[in-house]
C-alpha cells in the first residue's frame, strides 16, 4: 500500500479530529435548527467544502426542502441557496433521494439531471441522509472547479451524513415523545376538567356559583381573559349577560342588551345562525364589512362564540374574545367551548325547571296567583315586621268568595268558568297595589293581603274599586256574565298575631257576608270572634270526644209506604259533651268537615254502627239494615274499601246490613275513584244511598254512571207537597224507575204527604210522622213492635 504524503496525512488527521469532535458534540445538541447550523458551519466548512446545502424530505417524501446552507457569496451579498424546495422527481438531489445512493461528478455540465442555478458549478457531491433504510434527506455539495471532489470527500461526507441521520432520528424521536407526553398531559388535564365541569353541572345549586366554578376550570384550558355567557329570551327578544369577565376580572352581570343594539352584535349573529364563529381580526372585520354585524366596543384580535339551546324560549351564547397577539383560538378551543356550552345549557335548563317547580308549588296553576301556602308565608313575614316598625302600621286581609259561580260552571261548563275566573282576576289586579299579595285559595275563593296600610280608609277605597270592577259585565265566549262577591275583611296590627288566625277571621267575616246575601261586605268583629272561639273549642273537644266514647247513635226508621213496615234505620250521631250536654250533629259535623276531623269521626261512627248491628244479630232480633252518613272525603282513597271490609269481618255482619249515605255533590267531586270504591264494597252487599237528591246541579248528568242503589228525596221538596205541584218529585221518581233504583222520601210529617207520595209511586219514606230518631234500645223495640202488628 502506498504511503500517504505528510500533507495528506495531516489532512486526514484533521478530518478525523473534526469527525470525532462532531460525534462528541452530537451528545449535547437537542434542537434540529442548532444541529443543522452546526453541521454546515462547524463541520462541513472545516472539512474543506465550500458550498453545502442540507435538504430534508416532507412527510410524504414528495419534496426536498432546504433547512441549512453554507457557501461562497459574492461581495456585499449573504450566501443563500436559491432552490429552497426541490421535487424528489427532479435533479441530482432528487435522484440521490430516490435511489438512496451517493452521487459524485467532476463535470455536472455533462449530466442531464443537473439543474443549474444563477451560480452554476462544475463539481457536485451529494449523499443521502438515511436511517435504517428510511430516507430523511440529502446533503448536496457543489464546487466551481472541475473534478474537485475525490473518493476521500465522498467517504468523509458519507460519515457526516451517517452521524447526522442518526442524530436527526434521535432528535425527532425525542421531540415526538415530548409532544406525546405533552399531549397526554393536556388530555389528562382536559379529561380532569371535563369531569369537574360535569360534576359542578349536576351538583351546583346556585347558577352564580356554577358560573364561578366553571370559569375557574375554563381559565386553565382556554385564553379566557375576556369571557361572557349570554342568554337570549326569544319571547322578549332580549339578550341578558349572565356572566362577564373582562381583563380577567369578574364584572357585574345581568346586563340587558337592548333590542336595537342586540341585532348589531356578533353574539346575536351566532344565536340567529345557530352556528359557531371563530375568526381572527381580519376575518372579524370581513363580517363587519359584509354587514353581518357591527363592531361593538373594542376590536378583538381573535373571537370565538358558540351557541346553545336551553328550550323553546331560551337560547344562549358563550364567547371568548382576545385582545392580545399571543392569545389566538384553535379548533381544540372550539371543541372545548362546545362541550362547555352544552353543560351550561343543562345547568340553565335545570335552574329553569327548578324555578318552574317552585313557582307551581307556590302559585295557582290556572290564574298564576299566589296559593294558600305562599299567602300564609307572606302574612307571617309581614306580621313579624310589625314588631320592628316604629310607625303604627296595619295589615289587612280581604277574603272574597264569588257568588253563584258554581251555577256558571254547571250550566256553561268548566272551560267558560275558568275563563270567567281569569277575567275577574285581571279586573281585580287593576284595583290593588303591586305590593299586595293576591291569592287564589281554591275554587272561587280569593284573598288579598294588603301590607302596611295607614288607615281603614285605604281598604274601603280598594274594596270600592274591586266591587265596581267585577260588577261590570264580562263577555266570555259570547256569553254575557255578571259577577259579584261576598267579602270578609280582617285586620292585624300586633306582631303577636297569627297568620292562620287572621285567615280564619277573614273567612268567618266572608261567611257572614254570604249569609247576608249577594255583594255584601263584612268586617270581622267581636261577635264573630266569639263564634270562632266556640268553633275552636268544638274542634279541640272533638278529639277528646272520640277518644272518650262520647258519641252515641240514634236511629230513625225507613219504612215502606204501601204496607207500613220498617226495612232499615238511618243512624244519626249525637254528642254527649261533658259541659254542653247533648250536641246535635249540625253544630259539630260542619266543623269536623272543615278541619278534616270528619275522617276519624266517620270511622268511629261506622264502628259504632257495626258494633250495634252485631249486638242485634246476637239477640236474634229481626234483621235490619243500618245506613251511616259518610263524608265525600272517604271516596278519594281506595283505603276506604279496606275499612268497610274490616268492619264486616270483625263483627261478622250479615251481608248488606251496613250501608252508606253520601250527598250527590260529594260523590261527583271524585266520580272516577268513587265508582271504584263503590264497586269494591258491592260484593259485601253494601248499598249506597244518595242523600239530599235534587239539591245539586250535576247529578242528573252523572247518575247513570254511578253504581248507586237508593235515591233519597230531600225534605225541602216533600215540604212543598201540600201547598203546590212538585214536578221535580215526579221527575225523580220517573228517573229512578227507569234506572231501577229505589226512592226514599225524607221528612214525611203529615198523612197527606204520605198519601201523595204513595200515589206517585214512591216506595219508601222517612220522617217524624212515623218516628223521630231513637236510641238503639228504643229503635229495636219499635222494630219488634212494628213486625208483630197483625
Amino acid at each position: 500500500m502506498p504511503m500517504l504524503s505528510e500533507k495528506k496525512l495531516e489532512s486526514k488527521t484533521e478530518q478525523l479530529s473534526i469527525i470525532n469532535q462532531f460525534s462528541s458534540s452530537l451528545l449535547q445538541i437537542t434542537h434540529l435548527d442548532e444541529l443543522f447550523d452546526y453541521v454546515t458551519s462547524q463541520v462541513v466548512k472545516r472539512l474543506g467544502f465550500v458550498d453545502c446545502v442540507i435538504y430534508l424530505t416532507d412527510t410524504n417524501q414528495q419534496f426536498l426542502e432546504a433547512v441549512a446552507c453554507m457557501g461562497v457569496a459574492h461581495e456585499s451579498e449573504r450566501y443563500e441557496v436559491l432552490q429552497r424546495k426541490i421535487s424528489i422527481e427532479t435533479g441530482i438531489t432528487g435522484h440521490v433521494a430516490r435511489t438512496k445512493q451517493p452521487f459524485i461528478s467532476g463535470d455536472v455540465s455533462q449530466e442531464p439531471m443537473y439543474i443549474a442555478d444563477s451560480r452554476p458549478a462544475l463539481s457536485e457531491l451529494c449523499v443521502p441522509l438515511v436511517y435504517k433504510e428510511h430516507l430523511i434527506g440529502v446533503i448536496d455539495c457543489e464546487h466551481p472547479d472541475q473534478n474537485y471532489f475525490s473518493a476521500n470527500h465522498l467517504q468523509i461526507l458519507s460519515t457526516v451524513a451517517h452521524l447526522l441521520s442518526a442524530k436527526i432520528h434521535q432528535v425527532r424521536t425525542v421531540d415526538h415523545l415530548t409532544a406525546t407526553v405533552s399531549q397526554l398531559n393536556e388530555a389528562q388535564l382536559l379529561e380532569k376538567c371535563i369531569l369537574k365541569i360535569a360534576n359542578i353541572t349536576y351538583h351546583s345549586r346556585e347558577l352564580d356559583t356554577f358560573y364561578d366554578e366553571l370559569y375557574q376550570i375554563i381559565y386553565t384550558l382556554l385564553p379566557a381573559e375576556n369571557f361572557f355567557i349570554g342568554i337570549y329570551d326569544t319571547k322578549q327578544d332580549m339578550l341578558e349577560i349572565e356572566y362577564l369577565i373582562e381583563g380577567g376580572i369578574k364584572c357585574p352581570a345581568q346586563q340587558k342588551v337592548s333590542k336595537s343594539q342586540l341585532k348589531q352584535t356578533a353574539s346575536y349573529y351566532v344565536i340567529r345562525s345557530q352556528s359557531a364563529l371563530m375568526c381572527d381580526r381580519q376575518q372579524f372585520q370581513s363580517f363587519v364589512d359584509k354587514g353581518e354585524f357591527k363592531m361593538v366596543g373594542r376590536t378583538p384580535l381573535a373571537w370565538l362564540g358558540v351557541p346553545f339551546v336551553v328550550n323553546d324560549q331560551y337560547q344562549g351564547v358563550i364567547v371568548l374574545q382576545s385582545y392580545e397577539e399571543e392569545d389566538t383560538f384553535s379548533s381544540q378551543h372550539y371543541s372545548i367551548l362546545t362541550y362547555i356550552s352544552r353543560q351550561i345549557s343543562m345547568a340553565i335548563d335545570r335552574r329553569l325547571a327548578k324555578q318552574a317547580l317552585e313557582h307551581r308549588a307556590l302559585h295557582d296553576e290556572l290564574t298564576g296567583l299566589a296559593n294558600r301556602y305562599l299567602l300564609i308565608e307572606r302574612m307571617k313575614h309581614a306580621i313579624l315586621s310589625l314588631g320592628r316598625s316604629q310607625a303604627t302600621k296595619l295589615h289587612c286581609l280581604i277574603y272574597l268568595d264569588l257568588d253563584r259561580f258554581k251555577s256558571i260552571n254547571d250550566s256553561l261548563g268548566h272551560e267558560v268558568g275558568d275563563k270567567f275566573l281569569i277575567a275577574i282576576v285581571e279586573a281585580i289586579q287593576t284595583c290593588i297595589r303591586k305590593t299586595d299579595t293576591f291569592s287564589r285559595l281554591g275554587g272561587d275563593e280569593f284573598a288579598i293581603f294588603m301590607e302596611n296600610i295607614n288607615s281603614e280608609l285605604e281598604v274601603t277605597q280598594a274594596l270600592t274599586r274591586i266591587t265596581n270592577a267585577i260588577a261590570k259585565p264580562f263577555i266570555i265566549d259570547s256569553h254575557i256574565l255578571q259577577a259579584s262577591s261576598s267579602i270578609g275583611v280582617a285586620f292585624t296590627e300586633r306582631d303577636s298575631d297569627n297568620a292562620i288566625t287572621l285567615l280564619q277571621q277573614a273567612d268567618a267575616a266572608m261567611y257572614e257576608a254570604k249569609s247576608a246575601g249577594r255583594s255584601q261586605i263584612r268586617y270581622f268583629n267581636n261577635a264573630m270572634r266569639s263564634k270562632l272561639k266556640h268553633q275552636a273549642d268544638i274542634e279541640n273537644d272533638l278529639q277528646h270526644g272520640i277518644k272518650n266514647q262520647e258519641f252515641e247513635l240514634f236511629f230513625q226508621p225507613i219504612f215502606t209506604l204501601n204496607a207500613p213496615k220498617v226495612v232499615s234505620f238511618e243512624s244519626l250521631v249525637r254528642w254527649h259533651h261533658p259541659r254542653n250536654g247533648l250536641v246535635p250533629p249540625d253544630q259539630f259535623i260542619p266543623i269536623a268537615e272543615n278541619t278534616g276531623q270528619i275522617i276519624e269521626l266517620d270511622l268511629h261512627i261506622l264502628e259504632l254502627a257495626a258494633k250495634q248491628l252485631a249486638q242485634w244479630q246476637k239477640q236474634s232480633l229481626p234483621s235490619v239494615k243500618v245506613t251511616v252518613n259518610v263524608s265525600s272525603r272517604h271516596f278519594a282513597s281506595l283505603e276506604f274499601i279496606d275499612h268497610i271490609r274490616t268492619l264486616y269481618d270483625k263483627y261478622d255482619l250479615n251481608k248488606g246490613s251496613l250501608c252508606l249515605e253520601i250527598t250527590e255533590s260529594g260523590l261527583i267531586e271524585n266520580l272516577g275513584l268513587a265508582t271504584k270504591i263503590i264497586e269494591g264494597i258491592t260484593p259485601l252487599g253494601v248499598q249506597l244511598y244518595l242523600d239530599d237528591f235534587g239539591t245539586g246541579y250535576s247529578a242528573l248528568g252523572y247518575l247513570h254512571q254511578l253504581p248507586i242503589h237508593v235515591l233519597k228525596i230531600d225534605k225541602s221538596f216533600v215540604d212543598q207537597l201540600t201547598t203546590k205541584e212538585t214536578p221535580l218529585i215526579d221527575a225523580i221518581l220517573s228517573l229512578a224507575k227507569s234506572l231501577q233504583l229505589e226512592v226514599v222520601a225524607e221528612g214525611i210529617e203529615t198523612p197527606k204527604q204520605w198519601a201523595l207520595l204513595k200515589r206517585k209511586g214512591c216506595q219508601l219514606g222517612q220522617g217524624y210522622l212515623v218516628s223521630k230518631p231513637m236510641p238503639s234500645q228504643q229503635a229495636m223495640s219499635f222494630l219488634v213492635a212494628q213486625n208483630t202488628k197483625p
